[in-house]
Order: C-alpha cells, then sequence, then structure tokens
C-alpha cells in the first residue's frame, strides 16, 4: 500500500529533535535530511511553489482546479520525533490481523507490549499495525501526519475530477520541543485557516491544549576539599534535589488527568560545582497557569534566601497558549473536519490535548488551526505503534476536508 510505503520510508530519517538548543531552528541538523527528501518528493507529484527555507521548514502549493472562490486553506504537520527516546535506526514491524494477545517486540531482551498496560492495542484487533523493535520510538509522530497529507494531494492531483481550492502544505522541525511554530512564515503560508495532523487515535479533534512553558534552573555551587567543607561548599547537585523536593509530589503527568495541570521534570544533571533542572509547566487554564509560574518563582526566591544570591538562576519562557479562544470565533473550522469524518465513517471524537500541538502557536499567530488525528499510540516510546487503517482514514479525512471546503 503506498500509503504505508511513503510512511516507512519517512520514519527510516532520524529527526530526533533536542531540547539543549532552543536557539536554534532547527535544534539538529539531521532534520534537514526530511526536509530535502520532502522537497523532491512533493516536487515529483506534481505540486508547486515547493520551497524549505533556512531552517528547514516545507513549503508547497496544491493549486485550485476550478475558478469557483473558495478559501486557501492548509495542512501541516512535524517532522521532528521526540527527545524522549531514540529515534535512530528505527526498525518498523507490520503485525498482520493482530490477534488481541501481548505483542512480543524483541523476544531476547524480553520487551513486550502488554495489553493490561496497554488496553488501547484491543481497539485494534483484526487490524495491520506498524510496531517498534522495542529498542527506539517509531515516529508516527508525526511522520504519519506527513503521509497522510502528501497522499491526500497526491491523489486530488490524480483526480482532477474532484474540484478543489488552493491547499497549502506546510512541514516543520521541533514540534516536539516547543517550537515548531515559531518561525513558521504565516503570512507565507497564505490560508484562511490551517489543520495539523497530529493528533492520536482515530476520530480526535482537538482544539483546546494546555497553556505551556518551559522552566531551566542553573545552579552554581562552591567546590571546596570534603575534609575542609564545612560551613563552606554549597554542592550544587544537592541543591538541585533540594528544589526538585519542594515541587508539588502530586502535580506531575504520573497523577493527574484531563485538565489537572502538572509541573514536569524533563531533565537533571549536576556535580559539586555545578547542576542543572529542567521543567515543563501546563495548565490548560490561563490563570492557575500563570499561578504555577509565580509558585516556580517563589521557590526559587525562597532558596536564592537560604542559598545566598548567584547560586540559582532561572529562566522560564512561555511556549504556546490554549488555542480555544482563537478556535470558537470560527467554528465552521471544527465543522468541516466533522462532517469530513462523517463521511470517512468516522466517529467524531472533540477531546482536549494533555499537550500541545504547532496549531496552538499558529492560531496565537494569525492562522486558526485545530489539530486532527494522525492515528498513532503511545507516542514517545518503543511501544509507540500505528493501526494502518488510521493511517489510511487519516488521508480519506483531508481528502474529504478539501472537497467539502470547496462544496460549501
Amino acid at each position: 500500500m503506498e500509503i504505508v510505503e511513503r510512511f516507512l520510508k519517512y520514519v527510516s530519517f532520524d529527526t530526533q529533535s533536542s531540547e539543549e538548543n532552543y536557539e536554534t531552528t532547527p535544534s539538529t541538523d539531521k532534520q534537514f535530511a526530511l526536509a530535502r527528501y520532502l522537497v523532491e518528493e512533493l516536487t515529483a507529484i506534481g505540486l508547486t511553489e515547493v520551497e524549505m527555507d533556512e531552517h528547514a521548514y516545507v513549503y508547497a502549493t496544491l493549486p485550485a482546479n476550478t475558478d469557483k472562490p473558495i478559501p486557501t486553506i492548509g495542512f501541516i504537520a512535524h517532522m521532528d520525533t521526540s527527545p524522549d527516546a531514540s529515534g535512530a535506526n528505527i526498525k518498523p514491524r507490520i503485525v498482520e490481523n493482530y490477534d488481541g494477545k501481548d505483542l512480543v517486540l524483541d523476544a531476547e531482551a524480553g520487551i513486550v507490549t502488554d495489553i493490561k498496560t496497554f488496553p488501547e492495542l484491543l481497539d485494534h484487533v483484526g487490524e495491520d499495525i506498524i510496531v517498534t523493535d522495542g529498542h527506539t520510538l517509531l515516529g508516527a509522530d508525526d511522520k504519519a501526519g506527513i503521509a497522510e497529507i502528501v497522499t491526500a494531494v497526491e491523489y486530488l492531483i490524480q483526480h482532477p475530477e474532484i474540484k478543489h481550492g488552493k491547499v497549502r502544505v506546510g512541514f516543520n522541525p521541533d514540534e516536539e520541543i516547543g517550537m515548531g511554530a515559531h518561525k513558521f512564515n504565516v503570512e507565507k503560508f497564505g490560508c484562511e485557516w490551517g489543520y495539523t495532523m497530529d493528533g492520536g487515535e482515530l476520530g480526535e479533534i482537538e482544539f483546546e491544549n494546555f497553556n505551556a512553558a518551559a522552566a531551566k534552573f542553573e545552579i552554581t555551587g562552591v567546590s571546596v576539599h570534603p575534609g575542609y567543607a564545612k560551613g563552606k561548599m554549597i554542592n550544587a547537585g544537592l541543591v538541585a534535589a533540594d528544589f526538585i523536593n519542594r515541587m508539588p509530589a502530586n502535580e506531575t503527568p504520573g497523577t493527574t488527568e484531563e485538565y489537572e495541570g502538572f509541573f514536569h521534570l524533563t531533565g537533571m544533571s549536576g556535580s559539586v560545582e555545578n547542576a542543572s533542572v529542567s521543567y515543563i509547566i501546563r495548565d490548560h487554564d490561563r490563570q492557575r497557569f500563570e499561578e504555577r509560574k509565580k509558585f516556580v518563582e517563589g521557590v526559587v526566591a525562597e532558596m536564592t534566601r537560604e542559598y545566598g544570591e548567584g547560586v540559582l538562576k532561572l529562566t522560564l519562557k512561555d511556549q504556546y497558549y490554549n488555542m480555544r479562544e482563537k478556535i470558537e470565533p470560527v467554528m465552521h473550522v471544527i465543522d468541516i473536519i466533522k462532517a469530513a469524518m462523517l463521511a470517512a465513517d468516522i466517529e467524531p471524537k472533540v477531546r482536549a490535548i494533555r499537550g500541545g500541538t504547532d496549531g496552538a502557536q499558529l492560531s496565537f499567530m494569525g492562522l486558526p488551526c485545530p489539530n486532527i488525528f494522525a492515528g498513532g499510540l503511545n507516542f514517545h516510546g518503543p511501544h509507540e505503534f500505528l493501526p494502518i487503517p488510521n493511517l489510511v482514514k487519516g488521508f480519506e479525512t483531508v481528502v474529504n476536508i478539501i472537497k467539502i471546503t470547496a462544496e460549501r
């Protein structure tokens, strides 16, 4: 199946982004390789205005094939994979006619995706699904979205009897570190609205997401010979541990759900002289989000009084905001998604994202941009899998959105 082969080709590229390189776009040079490949592919299938800018953002156009005035819409997906798990040397495998039992990914290493831990597998009994070998993530987040978009526009080129307006596609780096939309050229994209294909399970529609910030704490200690350190040493590693202990233990990703926000420890390193701690801060409610940031600032201020000036340095940076306030005035874009899914025999499922998407940032940049399922599950780790029927339905949804936009 062409869409499957396309997806498997995309995951052969290691495009892992890096939280250590926020100031560079893309955060890893290896993302350029997939960007260049997409430029070649989009040109080969017949799109126009195909280009890649200096930051690895790829843009292209499916020209209108009718004189009827139709809004220009866009479809967007990200090329990078999560820093949480390796994206190098991915070895995908297709499990045909999944039987509902635990999935052995690597028997020798004892790596198993078990249905007790991952009961969502049971929703896909009898389907062909793509899995990993247990040592990397798969990359359905978001290479499934790219495959669905590319296959959809290719299909429309091959079927000129389906009338449509101008459609733009955009593929960007660094979504997984919250920086994917920061250098997206909304003006050049030139759309009235857009859609990111970056959700999970079949039928998901998301236009509400976390407000998000990244916090990094750099700690400078005082190193003294341990035999003579009393009253003099400040152990940066212990200061980092002290900071972590002051964070709410019941407000983490592992202890919250639905609309509950959290503080998430994403990285730590240290020695006596220097240490660093990284957190991400999330909440759907804007007021509670601001309160969370003030709480962190308060902890730093309290510890500074205890340890002294210059020991702790906090860098706090907002990443994106809840897109709901930008989508509600243009709810027809949601109505079109629902109609497109129903036309593909998909039950629409509106839900809030316990995370973020490039569409959130783009919505605040003037491009209303809700998020649609891409079909994969268990993102960011070796138990990620992609039901092939979900991939096909994603492609059908994109085609239907384009058709319904033209009809309305």
